[in-house]
């Protein structure tokens, strides 16, 4: 079986899918990956060929002009005929294709697939892009829903013709041009009558009754077998456990220095620190001891020996650390991170910090509560309830998908 597995974005949006390409590699199939070319190393690292999509995502998404109702359009528009460009030759002879990652780069695979004639799927890493009564939508930049509108089926209502709004055009302009009908909804037309959510349902619970018939595979881990460079390892056994504060994709405000703040807050908790460099650049403030910068590392190898993760909220970052039984602050900068601070702080395993950018102040308070030992018996309690057969599960579907197309007809 061949599948073609398509997504776009962060790092966030990368790695799950990297877990599902190496269980379906398990099973006996070929994969073919379609993803930004900043993780060209990450995927043939696995030893698979990367099919190259759209612009450097990095490059995107720390642009010096941020996300608008003017130039979003515009990006969408690049992504999609980059998908088209990209999986039309990368999907030709394939039996199934996942779409994830930027909605209109889904909308673009999906398209593709619809034009080949192959089942496709979409699937995402957090349930706020699904409607449901029990949640919200997120608003798009520059287009907040407004105040007084409280009903979830209103909201997603309107989030339906804002996606329409800002990507329609684009969307329909590229089928066009291959030879396919315009749609009318843009987010209804990707995410399709059973769209799949590759989250934990402890972590990420999926509330009944709901609007879609929605498949909730388990979060897509990736396995890591990759040892610590010996520098971090050697500074872990020399002393107690650091905290960790990295923010992976995420730029953070250049206003405030974070490295410092961090660092000072994490010091005056008695414990060492461990700057996860990123996207950020997080870089040490001073040549003490007690504070070493990494970048990008095995975070499920290291999540185990640190006192705490900070992070930025980022599913994927977020499941790593629920696993590891790690306590968490969480300093939510975008999207859906709030949402997991706050699944965080309801399960009682760390802190939702209020708002993107830290103080000395909010960053200790914070750090105060995770740190504490009962934070860290329930975060340890919660670890053995992850799932880690999110993959696989996936794969197997995707066998079924493909299955279901090679069957024959049933004749009366």
């Amino acid at each position: 079986m061949r599948v073609v597995l398509s997504t776009y974005g962060s790092r966030g949006d990368i790695e799950p899918v990297m877990g599902l390409a190496v269980a379906l590699r398990e099973l006996g199939a070929e994969v073919r990956v379609c993803a930004p070319p900043d993780f060209t190393e990450l995927v043939e690292g696995l030893g698979f060929a990367l099919v190259p999509v759209g612009p450097s995502a990095r490059v995107l998404m720390t642009a010096a002009e941020p996300p608008s109702p003017a130039n979003l359009p515009q990006r969408a528009a690049s992504v999609i005929a980059s998908q088209f460009e990209a999986i039309t030759a990368a999907a030709e002879g394939c039996d199934v294709l996942m779409a994830t990652g930027m909605l209109p780069a889904a909308a673009g695979a999906l398209s593709v697939a619809e034009k080949l004639g192959i089942p496709a799927v979409y699937a995402t890493f957090q349930q706020l892009t699904l409607p449901s009564p029990h949640h919200s939508p997120l608003a798009y930049p520059g287009r907040p829903f407004p105040p007084e509108v409280t009903d979830n089926r209103v909201l997603w209502d309107l989030d339906a013709r804002s996606i329409d709004g800002l990507f329609g055009e684009a969307l329909n302009t590229n089928r066009a041009s291959i030879g396919l009908p315009p749609v009318d909804g843009v987010r209804d037309h990707v995410i399709g009558d059973r769209p799949w959510l590759a989250t934990d349902p402890l972590l990420d619970p999926w509330l009944k009754p709901a609007d879609l018939d929605v498949v909730q595979t388990g979060a897509w881990m990736l396995p890591d077998e990759r040892p610590l460079p010996a520098e971090l390892s050697a500074f872990l056994e020399a002393g107690a456990p650091p905290v960790y504060v990295g923010f992976g994709s995420m730029p953070m405000n250049a206003s405030t220095d974070v490295a410092r703040v961090a660092v000072e807050a994490v010091r005056a908790q008695g414990r060492r620190v461990l700057l996860g460099q990123g996207w950020a650049d997080l870089a040490l403030i001073d040549d003490q001891e007690d504070c070493f910068a990494v970048g990008e590392v095995n975070q499920q190898a290291l999540f185990g020996r640190v006192a705490a993760v900070v992070h930025h909220g980022g599913a994927g970052t977020t499941t790593t650390a629920t696993r590891s039984g790690a306590p968490q602050v969480v300093v939510p900068q975008l999207a859906d991170q709030s949402y997991w601070a706050g699944r965080v702080a309801d399960l009682g395993i760390g802190v939702a910090h209020d708002g993107p950018t830290p103080t000395f102040d909010s960053l200790s308070a914070a750090l105060g509560t995770a740190l504490a030992p009962e934070c860290r018996a329930r975060a340890t309690a919660v670890a053995a309830t992850v799932r880690t057969e999110g993959a696989m599960v996936a794969a197997k579907l995707l066998f079924e998908m493909a299955g279901r197309r090679e069957q024959p007809p049933v004749s009366d």
